[in-house]
């Protein structure tokens, strides 16, 4: 559930493959169709980009396997890697089905490497109206649907009640609404030692979390029809304002030495040993930090929230598709749709809650692209845990599910994306000012738009 990464050089390497490689033509049968009305899939299904270790995934693979016992299952567990996907599907040797990140599908989509899925929506009877308009946005270009919703990730500032009592801040003070005001809250929990971080107070996770610093200052980093919007004045004026918070805090090079000494999976980690005061993060790790609870945590939570006060986040998640060349399209497309449905959802929970009960613990949600299973599950399991900070935590994550952004879907959405992280980390190398770095940015991003607009 962790943000993908894709190299500039390698996307634009391997796109540049994929597209020479003929992956935009039609099959040799000429046929995309996905799933034959009543025909029950068999044979070998190959997964790509899956870790599937935890519970939550495991529960939902048994109910695939359960519900088509004639499709034996491989997967090739690992996150998604865009050299060895392209290069399978250029080669004519790709997997059935592919988990990768919902900002990636329209640049694939452009590029002809992964099929239309419309024909397996309408003949194996998904209902795309229980997935989250958002998550439904990111996998369509030009009208048409290359992808089924999985997980959603949203946002909302975590807090270390015990660094804010040190220093005398209320939680309220931890918001994103007056930056002058964030600013000196930062200050105020921020500690030093010997010229270098000893706490952070207030982390704004970039480079990370640039595109939700922008959406708080009211820029669109992507514009409805696709095209790039990186060197947006407001924009530029929220990677200055974050780096401003980091030159508070030792400057970047320090700031991120000491950062990458977090223990962010650990029972003790930068909570529990004062090395953080707060910061965003997604709503998944709010039950990674159980576990520091009996280390000391003692959490607290505010809403991330735009200019004019109103809470607001950004989205991540996954989403499956069926590349092009595919050998087993209809189990490909069973296998999307069981994954993804409210019954298999609900198999997940009561997974999920077993795991509660053994560890003597409680529910912290289960965030997913399907609103009615998302709806149906809250009512059921999420209950006041007695520890009111992860239950303040748990509930703003919640509250801004219906509230959160996608940014548009882009035919060159995985070079936009590679672009302005590239900007962002030379801002904060200090090689180049965060209007040149943009400005940069933008260039690059354009021409990858026109191109794939093109084609």
């Amino acid at each position: 559930m962790k943000h993908l990464r894709l190299p500039v050089v390698l996307v634009a390497g391997a796109l540049t493959l994929t597209a020479c490689a003929g992956v935009g033509k039609k099959d040799a049968g000429g046929s995309t169709d996905q799933s034959s009305a009543g025909a029950t899939p068999s044979g070998t299904l190959n997964v790509m980009g899956f870790s599937g270790e935890d519970e939550v995934a495991q529960s939902r693979i048994t109910a695939f396997k359960t519900a088509f016992p004639g499709v034996t299952v491989k997967n090739n567990k690992g996150d998604f890697d865009a050299q060895q996907f392209l290069t399978a599907v250029s080669s004519g040797n790709p997997p059935d089905v592919v988990y990768m990140a919902r900002n990636l599908v329209g640049t694939y989509a452009a590029k002809g490497a992964i099929l239309p899925m419309d024909d397996c929506v309408k003949n194996a009877g998904i209902d795309t109206t229980q997935y989250r308009d958002a998550a439904m946005n990111e996998v369509k270009l030009k009208d048409k649907t290359y992808g089924i919703p999985e997980f959603y990730t949203v946002s909302a500032n975590l807090i270390s009640e015990t660094a804010l009592k040190s220093a005398g801040v209320a939680v309220s003070d931890i918001q994103t609404t007056d930056w002058d005001k964030l600013e000196a809250t930062t200050k105020k929990l921020y500690k030093a030692k010997n010229g270098r971080p000893a706490r952070i107070g207030f982390d704004p996770k970039m480079p990370d979390f640039f595109p939700l610093w922008s959406m708080a200052n009211g820029a669109e980093l992507v514009k409805p029809g696709g095209e790039p919007n990186l060197n947006d004045p407001k924009a530029v004026e929220a990677l200055q304002y974050t780096i401003k918070l980091i030159d508070d805090q030792g400057g970047w090079s320090n700031f991120k030495t000491f950062r990458d000494t977090f223990d962010l999976f650990g029972a003790k980690n930068q909570f529990t040993k004062d090395q953080l005061a707060a910061f965003p993060i997604e709503n998944w790790y709010v039950n990674v930090l159980l576990d520091a609870r009996a280390n000391g945590l003692k959490l607290q939570s505010t809403p991330f929230t735009d200019k004019q006060g109103q809470p607001i986040s950004t989205i991540g998640g996954s989403a499956w598709v069926v590349p092009k060349g595919a050998k087993n399209p209809n189990a490909a497309c069973q296998w999307a749709k069981t994954m993804t449905s409210v019954e298999t959802w609900h198999k997940a929970a009561d997974a999920r809650m077993q795991t509660v009960a053994k560890n003597k613990s409680f529910f912290t949600g289960l965030f997913t692209g399907n609103k009615v299973a998302d709806d149906e599950i809250k009512a059921q399991y999420l209950k006041p845990s007695g520890d009111a900070g992860f239950d303040a935590a748990i509930k703003n994550y919640y509250d801004v599910l219906d509230k959160a952004k996608s940014l548009n879907p882009s035919p060159a959405g995985a070079e936009i994306d590679a672009a302005w992280k590239d900007a962002v980390g030379k801002a904060l190398a200090g090689s180049a000012t965060p209007q040149a770095a943009l400005d940069q940015a933008q260039t690059e991003a354009k021409a990858a738009f026109g191109k794939a607009s093109q084609g």
